[in-house]
């Protein structure tokens, strides 16, 4: 068994250029409300990114690049199925093939939620529709009589940010081989291409209508990479700056 090398902890500001909507379910709607309502915090009922659908959308997108599906679904049109542990994709995101071959994810991803900035903006605008949020109207016709039934979409506003949190596990032998390091290095390169495969699609829900589009923010400080080996666990080390992706965002 491989055994935990380091953590490499990346962190990213996500700024909206349109509006936002990832959908809480039918639980929430409230009678003269949204039709469509976004997912909130229950505490502070601030809106937030969950972490499993930039992970699902990260993985997606590596899988129409590559041309394969890595999760057993026959109704998938774009490739074959792959579970190969050798592969790329498996590798960065793990298999669920549900016997002793199958490997765990490397990378983990957190919920995103607003940064202090946004949230104090958000609560001191006197033009949101609800609180942190707009209502977005829109309009569906009946292609048969050409009938309007209209509806009602929260979002989360352009111009909000958030940070995004990634952690990649990196496991070896015990000593960094040549091969240990270009497994490193191509876990590293497809990371950095879902992401900016993921800044030119969307994120959420309604994409092809506009909703979701972003872009990461690109200034030195709002760009985090460090890294923890063996030795911050054991009492005596030092996170430290990751040197390998310092080009993760090119601009």
């Amino acid at each position: 068994m491989k055994k935990l090398d380091k953590k490499i902890f990346i962190e990213l500001e996500i700024i909206l250029r349109s509006g936002l909507y990832i959908g809480a379910g039918n639980s929430s709607m409230s009678i003269g409300g949204p039709d469509m309502t976004v997912v909130r915090n229950p505490i502070n009922q601030q809106p937030y990114i969950p972490g499993s659908s930039i992970k699902g959308k990260l993985r997606s997108l590596l899988e129409k690049l590559y041309g394969v599906h890595t999760y057993m679904n026959e109704q998938i049109e774009y490739g074959p199925y792959t579970s190969d542990s050798n592969h790329p994709i498996c590798k960065l995101f793990g298999t669920a093939t549900g016997d002793k071959d199958q490997i765990p994810s490397r990378l983990s991803v957190y919920d995103s939620y607003m940064t202090t900035e946004s949230v104090n903006k958000l609560l001191e605008s006197q033009h949101t529709d609800m609180p942190f949020t707009e209502v977005k109207a829109e309009v569906v016709i009946d292609r048969v009589t050409a009938a309007a039934t209209p509806r009602f979409m929260e979002r989360v506003p352009a111009g909000t940010s958030f940070i995004l949190k990634l952690v990649l596990n990196i496991f070896q032998n015990g000593g960094e081989t040549n091969e240990e390091l270009k497994e490193e290095e191509s876990m590293i390169k497809h990371l950095k291409m879902a992401l900016l495969l993921l800044e030119d699609d969307y994120i959420g829900g309604k994409g092809s209508r506009g909703s979701g589009q972003f872009e990461f923010n690109r200034d030195k400080d709002s760009v985090k990479l460090t890294f923890k080996d063996m030795s911050v666990y054991e009492g005596d080390g030092i996170a430290k700056k990751y040197t390998g992706i310092d080009q993760l965002l090119p601009a």
